[in-house]
């Protein structure tokens, strides 16, 4: 291997020698930063240049991107290994560095540009290998058909990537040849000499050509003339004559079939019909839909009829293609069509105002007083009587021919809120058909439920004798509507007689604490009552009652058996003791 290396060096230096590079100055000189410029494509193993370095540097170090190209030997000499390509990389950034006999570079590194020139060594090619274009009939000569676009890999701007296109063959050549060019350098393909008919030839196929100095590539261009639409739709008839329905009759219904026909080219925006009902619905109760291959045209119901409002229609219709008519072609009376619609009576139930009506009061008006109304209407504009349904309570009472609703009763909102009745329109006469509509009753709160204890508090005591003052944590509520904080009660001790032996405190808006003010108490049953107050609007307070409390006494009896102590309680009643 070392043998080789040395015939190697040997060769480039002999290369090098023989090809005159070796001249002080031109081909080689000192370790500095430089470019050089390389055609691609250029036979491999080519030598670039031999730098100089001074001792005690012995050899040469690469790196950079040389993409496995680029090499440099111990003498300096910089050369490539293969033929470079400029669409791969344009330019190689290198770097060489002067080392020592043990490897420390002793001078640069500096930086070597390796420019990659062009050559025309690609092809120029199409995107796609056909393309399809359509011209309208009776286009002007220059109208645009649209443009071709090629790609040339070689470097932008320059005599390698300039493009030129085009127009190789035209078939068929009717009615002549030369019916379309091709703009040279942009690519753009336009009719020529004359407008064309679809009548004469429907389709013709182009063969282009682009090309730069060198390379030549073909593509296929297949261009459809299509109608214009100067041909306007012809009803069948233009009186569809007389048609009775039912007001009931069912939404979605076929009601009438209509026809025109458009003699452009079938299956094209030019020859589609869309139906319109331009008037005598102005409701929109009426649509038409139309079959995509016949244009046949199917008058459906929309919406619901109305004998009350419309009874006989004068329905227009107006046929018309989805694309513009070409200039000078305007629609005329062919294009329009008519019936007449008369709808017949059908007895229909009342209809309320609103599905749901809603009224606020608050929970103590005074009986009698008005809390809302219902409104309903006949069709047929026959009276109405009004009547509830599901007044559990008994609270409400409607007045049959206006639909007021009275209190008849003392509304409570604990009791339930909203309140909700239903409302049952009947028509008077006819075949009495009727409907119901929701009515809800909100109640505000107004202050009338007095505080009361949250629960029972019962078998309450504290052991005899009292050691240490007792104490016990009660609640109280009521049932009316608080704020997001909560009730905010007050207490205190009911009877004066009590107050030198018991006393309440405020724990807060809800709890509070009953203690002893002392330990000297009898044994037996005390009855504490307490007055709590709501500090409403107005205000409520109640007096509220702790029995039971009762102070029992635990009973230690002792006796003597055989001369040893024996201890023994008696149980009092079986109740749970307070805190003492």
């Amino acid at each position: 291997m070392i043998l080789q290396a040395h015939l190697h060096s040997l060769c480039l230096l002999m290369l090098y020698l023989a090809t005159g590079y070796g001249q002080e100055g031109k081909f080689s000189g000192p370790l500095k930063p430089m470019t050089f410029s390389i055609y691609e494509g250029q036979e491999p193993s080519q030598i670039i240049f031999q730098f100089k370095a001074n001792p005690p540097a012995v050899t040469f170090e690469l790196t950079g991107e040389t993409d496995n190209i680029f090499k440099i030997e111990r003498e300096g000499l910089l050369y490539y290994t293969k033929a470079l390509d400029r669409e791969t990389r344009s330019t190689h950034n290198l770097q060489v560095a002067a080392l020592d006999a043990n490897g420390a570079i002793v001078e640069g590194p500096v930086p070597i540009t390796i420019e990659v020139k062009d050559v025309n060594d690609n092809r120029p090619t199409f995107l796609q290998s056909k393309y399809e274009g359509s011209v309208r009939q009776n286009s002007r000569p220059g109208n645009s058909i649209g443009t071709l676009t090629a790609h040339d890999s070689d470097e932008e701007n320059t005599a390698n990537s300039l493009l030129n296109y085009r127009i190789v063959e035209q078939t068929p050549k009717l009615p002549m040849d030369g019916l379309f060019l091709i703009q040279t350098y942009a690519g753009m393909l336009q009719l020529a000499k004359q407008s064309l008919k679809k009548q004469d030839t429907p389709q013709y196929n182009l063969t282009i050509e682009v090309s730069d100095k060198d390379f030549k590539t073909l593509c296929f261009v297949q261009i459809n003339v299509i109608d214009i639409n100067d041909q306007i739709p012809i009803f069948e008839k233009s009186d569809y004559g007389n048609l009775t329905l039912a007001e009931d009759t069912n939404v979605g219904s076929t009601i009438l079939t209509i026809q025109a026909t458009d003699a452009d080219e079938p299956f094209t925006g030019s020859s589609k019909i869309l139906y319109h009902v331009i008037k005598g619905d102005s409701e929109g109760r009426l649509g038409v839909d139309t079959d995509p291959h016949t244009n046949t045209g199917y008058v459906i119901i929309k919406k619901p009829l109305d004998f009350e409002t419309a009874a006989i229609s004068n329905i227009v219709f107006k046929a018309e293609n989805p694309e513009p008519l070409v200039f000078g072609v305007t629609y005329n009376a062919s294009s329009f069509a008519k019936f007449t619609l008369f709808v017949t009576d059908v007895n229909e139930a009342p209809e309320f105002s609103q599905y749901v009506f809603q009224a606020k009061v608050s929970e103590d008006v005074a009986i009698g007083t008005k809390v809302g109304n219902v409104t309903a209407k006949d069709p047929e504009g026959l009276d109405i009587s009004y009547s509830l349904r599901g007044d559990t309570r008994g609270w409400l009472k409607i007045d049959h021919v206006t639909g007021e609703i009275f209190s008849v009763a003392p509304l409570d909102r604990e009791a339930g809120s909203p309140y909700r009745v239903q409302v049952v329109a009947t028509e008077v006469g006819g075949s009495s058909l009727s409907s119901v509509s929701q009515f809800h009753l909100i109640l505000t709160d107004v202050n009338d439920n007095p505080p009361r204890l949250a629960k029972d508090y019962t078998d309450l005591y504290f052991c005899h004798p009292l050691s240490a003052p007792g104490s016990l944590i009660f609640e109280a509520t009521d049932d009316d509507q608080h704020l997001f904080r909560g009730p905010h009660f007050t207490f205190s001790i009911a009877n004066e007689n009590l107050q030198n032996d018991w006393q309440v405190s405020k724990i807060n808006g809800t709890h509070a604490q009953l203690s002893t003010r002392h330990t000297d108490f009898e044994e037996k049953e005390y009855v504490v009552l307490i007055r709590i107050n709501d500090g409403g609007r107005p205000p409520l307070e109640s007096t509220v009652s702790l029995t039971g409390i009762i102070l029992a006494v635990v009973f230690i009896r002792m006796k003597t058996d055989k001369g040893k102590d024996n201890v023994e309680s008696a149980q009092a009643s079986e109740v749970k003791p307070l805190r003492s």
